[in-house]
């Protein structure tokens, strides 16, 4: 708990680090690419060419700090995927982001949300469901499409507390090759033909860890391709989104076991 509250609230910006990580990358002469750009690369010659670490950035809260990263990124002139959820599409942000050569795109999470509002609690009740889901996932792409102006290519998978409880992923749904076609989605960062690219996937985590399974300063020159994901919210202390998250979470527990 005291861990918690220390990565929430307490914690000093750790910005700088992602700074001296983006110069250390292209030090060691790795191309820093988006997802997009790393998957059409591998679908085009079968495998990567030379060396690549991807930037992976998902934006379940706190926009605010995703900004910061998106303006050391650009100092640098490094590409990278951000995945928005629902309640985090910035219109204006992400058509930033793609006017600088990366990638913005959807962090669905369909599959928890149906459960949560239905009060699902077994996995085979929500898969009987995936028919309505599926719908719902379309229409929402086709939603973020119009309003951005910008065809999805990849999108990646949240995970929500529900996913956890009913051992049920919301990539599950896009094993549909039918629905990807539909939605133009080319590929799913879960998917098993990009991540098997990847000599190692790293994601970063709250304090005290920070990285998992290694430090990403640790990965470069011992390994030729790399996958960074980030979560801007355990980058820099945000009291207010924080406390929104927090708070929000605590009541779809309770709304969903009642």
């Amino acid at each position: 708990m005291l861990n918690r509250v220390y990565a929430d609230y307490l914690m000093p910006s750790r910005l700088g680090e992602y700074d001296a990580l983006v110069r250390e990358v292209a030090d060691a002469g790795y191309a820093q690419l988006s997802v997009r750009e790393f998957y059409r690369d591998i679908h085009h010659h079968g495998r990567p060419t030379g060396k690549s670490f991807v930037h992976r950035h998902d934006i379940d809260s706190d926009l605010r700090t995703a900004k910061k990263m998106f303006a050391i990124e650009s100092r640098h002139g490094v590409h990278a995927s951000y995945y928005f959820r629902l309640c985090t599409l910035d219109f204006g942000f992400m058509r930033d982001i793609e006017a600088a050569g990366s990638e913005a795109s959807y962090h669905y999470e369909e599959v928890a949300d149906y459960a949560k509002r239905h009060r699902l609690r077994s996995a085979d009740a929500v898969r009987q469901r995936f028919p309505e889901i599926r719908e719902m996932f379309a229409r929402n792409v086709s939603s973020i499409v119009e309003r951005l102006g910008l065809p999805l290519t990849t999108v990646a998978s949240h995970g929500d507390f529900a996913n956890r409880r009913l051992k049920v992923i919301n990539h599950e749904l896009l094993r549909d090759e039918a629905l990807r076609r539909r939605c133009g989605i080319e590929c799913e960062s879960y998917d098993a033909e990009l991540l098997r690219c990847f000599d190692i996937y790293i994601s970063d985590r709250k304090h005290p860890v920070y990285y998992y399974p290694l430090s990403p300063f640790d990965a470069l020159e011992k390994y030729e391709h790399i996958c960074l994901l980030t979560h801007p919210v355990q980058w820099e202390t945000n009291w207010v989104e924080s406390t929104r998250c927090n708070m929000r979470r605590l009541v779809e527990e309770m709304a969903w076991r009642t």
